[in-house]
């Protein structure tokens, strides 16, 4: 059984490898059922929640900003091979045959990738971003963005998160 630091909880169906190369915010909750493999550097932020059936893996690096989110399903894949320039095969074949690429993920602040949303490798998701369901994200999010698939749809309300973020601060301190 793993132990996590305070303010951290994993339930007990969810595979965690690597978790020496996991630095922890608080409060973090990683549901059941949930993949993880951190190969790399992995950092998540303070109240970050990994929804069920979720994963994040493929070898580089990941950072998940404070009050941002992975719901059901979703996948950070930091690694993947490339089948176009002649790359064949998978794991069970030597990397020389293989065309793998890794390049790290980050969510800033106040992101959430909807459910079974896929966020592909060397992405960066900008604040405040949300990320549709079932969208596969392949280039770089700007911030405060509501995309489906890399399309931005319109503008998230940044100034009413943000005073919001502010009396949430104020309450935690009473």
């Amino acid at each position: 059984m793993q132990t996590f630091p305070p303010g951290v909880t994993a339930y007990a169906s969810a595979k965690i490898f690597g978790i020496e190369n996991i630095t922890f915010g608080a409060p973090v909750l990683i549901d059941d059922f949930t993949f993880i493999v951190a190969r790399a550097p992995m950092i998540l932020g303070d109240y970050v929640h990994i929804a069920c059936f979720s994963a994040i893996t493929g070898g580089d690096r990941v950072e998940i900003g404070d009050f941002s989110a992975v719901s059901q399903g979703a996948k950070l894949l930091t690694g993947t091979d490339d089948f176009i320039d002649g790359g064949f095969g998978n794991s069970t074949v030597p990397a020389t045959y293989r065309n793998a690429s890794r390049a790290p993920i980050s969510l800033g602040r106040f992101c959430i990738v909807g459910a079974n949303a896929v966020v592909l490798p060397g992405v960066a998701i900008g604040e405040g971003s949300v990320v549709g369901a079932n969208s596969v994200v392949t280039r770089d999010l700007e911030p405060w963005g509501v995309y489906i698939g890399n399309r931005r749809h319109r503008e998230r309300n940044r100034d009413e998160v943000l005073h919001r973020l502010d009396e949430f601060e104020k309450d935690r301190e009473r």
